[in-house]
């Protein structure tokens, strides 16, 4: 009868043990499944070129050199990868509170206008002071741009992803009637605007490199998200509206105001990616000037699982697939348009990937309750 009565209690006993046998196997799952999502696209991204008559092998190792394979091809990395951290940062940020902020795109190009007028007409300021003022005005066009689909969200109900896309023409004509018109250079000949002042650009770290101290700005928005979302009762505000917001609404939380407040930092960050290229790349607003550093932050935020160190490597991964696209271009005559086919596929497996990763979670849990 004891023999019998003991079963369960052994039975009961083993059940943390296992969880806790599971929990590491699901960690490493986690981390392998969007590595082979990668290594699958590139797999995929080679037959595309052995079809078209390429080596392979030949332009991997082109598209290789071409982001890593000397100190300014690093740096060229690095400054492709920038706009992209902080984009995407920004659409992390705003996914976390059950939000898709699709219009990054034009917050960037507001941010980059706020900061080419600080950087050109605001005169006679030190660079200690100038640089930090244009990122700051930045930070608040893209705010303020981000802002306006979260309060028609919040007081309205209307969709911020219909908003942020038609929001996206919106600055973007808005920018390109400003370069062709009131804002074109002195003489005129290109739609563009003068450059900034000197004190106004961000310093180059390494000499010979566009490497320049917008790095810094990208780390620090990494950290300074990471530290809110983690640390602060706005970061907790923030995931429980995105968890359910009825049930956040029942525990006092204003859900229209972290729609509001998140779409606006959502949007500063935007705004920044946009002053990093001006003020640390371009130094003059130029009509088109970004390649949809908007759009590509989607995509890194998506493979980055919306956490702030999982989208600052994937940015670096998408950097240093554009930064070695134009060698292998050059070099293997493989055609860009497969970087961006090879992109798409390691986003679409990195997605399917996490259904996998879910659904393996959820028979796992199954398992251990029956």
């Amino acid at each position: 009868m004891s023999h019998e009565a003991s079963k369960p209690v052994v039975a009961k006993g083993k059940q943390p043990a296992e969880a806790l046998q599971a929990f590491p196997q699901q960690m490493i799952l986690s981390s392998l499944l969007p590595l082979a999502a990668i290594l699958l696209a590139l797999f995929i991204g080679a037959v595309l070129i052995y079809a078209v008559g390429i080596n392979p092998w030949k332009a991997y190792r082109f598209l290789v050199y071409g982001a890593f394979g000397s100190p300014n091809s690093i740096a060229e990395t690095i400054v492709k990868s920038c706009p992209l951290v902080l984009a995407g940062l920004g659409f992390a940020f705003a996914f976390r509170c059950g939000l898709f902020n699709i219009g990054a795109e034009g917050q960037l190009y507001l941010g980059a206008l706020a900061s080419i007028l600080v950087g050109i007409y605001l005169k006679g300021l030190p660079a200690i002071l100038h640089a930090p003022i244009a990122v700051i005005a930045a930070a608040l066009a893209g705010g303020i741009w981000g802002a306006i689909p979260g309060y028609l969200k919040a007081r309205f109900g209307i969709s911020e992803i219909i908003n942020t896309i038609m929001m996206n023409y919106i600055g973007i004509y808005f920018v390109s009637y400003l370069v062709h018109g009131p804002l074109r250079e002195p003489p005129g000949y290109y739609p563009q605007t003068a450059r900034i002042a000197d004190t106004a650009a961000f310093p180059k770290l390494i000499e010979g490199t566009r490497l320049h101290a917008g790095v810094f700005v990208a780390l620090l928005a990494a950290f300074l998200v990471y530290h809110i979302l983690k640390n602060t009762t706005l970061g907790y505000q923030i995931k429980a509206v995105g968890y359910n917001r009825e049930a956040a609404r029942f525990g006092g939380i204003n859900v229209s105001a972290s729609f509001v407040v998140t779409m606006a930092i959502s949007g500063a960050l935007a705004g920044l990616a946009g002053a990093n290229e001006m003020l640390g790349v371009q130094h003059r607003l130029l009509d088109g000037f970004s390649p949809g550093y908007g759009y590509d932050a989607i995509a890194v935020a998506l493979l980055g699982r919306a956490h702030p160190a999982g989208v600052f490597l994937a940015a670096l991964l998408f950097g240093s697939l554009r930064a070695g696209a134009n060698m292998m271009q050059r070099s293997a005559a493989v055609p860009v348009q497969l970087i961006y086919i090879i992109q798409g596929l390691v986003v679409l497996f990195v997605i399917g990937s996490t259904f996998l990763m879910d659904r393996y979670a959820a028979r796992a849990m199954k398992r251990r309750v029956a």
